[in-house]
């Protein structure tokens, strides 16, 4: 039996207006069962459908248009590759000719022998030589960036490290977001001003790691951003570039616990910002809020 408890349900549901195309282009975020447009015009893309002559949402997440399509692409789903998708992974089983990686889609993605880079970069037919050692390349646990070379029929990936860019990652972190948070840009291989390389994978997997001599070599004859050869060279870490690692690591957490997009510049403005705090108060909600505060005020 209730004896005076107050019970507030909500009254009145937001709606996106259908008549102004301007706000469909602009990426609305929508919950499912809202109207995202009433113009007939439009053709039902994914996370949509028709209801009364009205496009609504099926899922939670942000509108996006494609000429007459429109679809809804969610906030929180597995990872839907794209051919020329640069992606972090997980080695999870070495088979015959071939690795299964786990890049956070439904299947496990798939890298063939032939589509790596032999030691040396040799160019030539594998082996039965090369088969065998495939264990010493690459092995269960490891960790590599790589690109979707194609998508089968059933949704898997076929991946390619050929690049000297692509490959097998030491000496870092990996971090794991919601692959929506990542902004789609012209390269995902950053050095940043800070001292660390990172690698923004379209899966959600971001790797992140001190710069190598390398690294820094390049960074002096080129601007930011360049594409680096992933080091697999053991050397000593410093305790001030772990410091770094680990400050860059919750910097791109607080970003996620805000859904904010993780990108170069986003991630470089909440580094500057979280300097005046030790590391380990940046996952305080305080501190979250006041270097996310900081970031979006230089973004705008």
């Amino acid at each position: 039996e209730f004896t005076g408890a107050l019970i507030t349900l909500p009254t009145k549901k937001l709606t996106l207006s259908g008549s102004a195309l301007d706000k469909v282009q602009n990426k609305h975020f929508v919950c499912p069962g809202d109207t995202i447009t009433e113009d007939i015009g439009f053709m039902r893309g994914h996370g949509t459908y028709l209801e009364d002559n009205k496009l609504k949402a099926s899922v939670a997440g942000f509108v996006e248009r494609v000429g007459k399509l429109i679809c809804v692409k969610p906030v929180k789903s597995r990872y839907n590759g794209e051919v020329g998708d640069v992606v972090v992974g997980i080695i999870t089983e070495v088979g015959q000719r071939r690795w299964k990686v786990d890049t956070y889609s439904r299947l496990d993605s798939v890298l063939m022998l032939s589509a790596v880079n032999l030691p040396g970069g040799e160019l030539r037919r594998r082996s039965e030589k090369d088969e065998l050692m495939m264990r010493q390349h690459l092995m269960e646990g490891d960790l590599i960036s790589a690109e979707v070379q194609s998508v089968h029929g059933d949704g898997s990936l076929a991946l390619h490290t050929r690049s000297l860019k692509y490959g097998k990652l030491t000496q870092g972190t990996l971090v794991t977001v919601a692959p929506a948070l990542i902004k789609r840009c012209k390269t995902h291989f950053h050095n940043l001003e800070c001292g660390a390389s990172i690698i923004l994978g379209n899966n959600g997997y971001i790797w992140i790691a001190p710069l190598s001599k390398q690294d820094q070599e390049n960074k002096t004859k080129s601007d930011n951003s360049t594409d680096s050869t992933p080091s697999t060279i053991h050397q000593e870490i410093s305790l001030a570039e772990r410091e770094i690692v680990a400050r860059l690591r919750n910097c791109i957490m607080a970003l996620a616990e805000r859904q904010m997009l993780l990108y170069d510049t986003s991630i470089t403005y909440t580094y500057e910002a979280s300097l005046n705090h030790q590391v380990r108060e940046l996952l305080q909600a305080n501190v979250i809020e006041e270097i996310t505060n900081k970031c979006c005020q230089r973004l705008l």
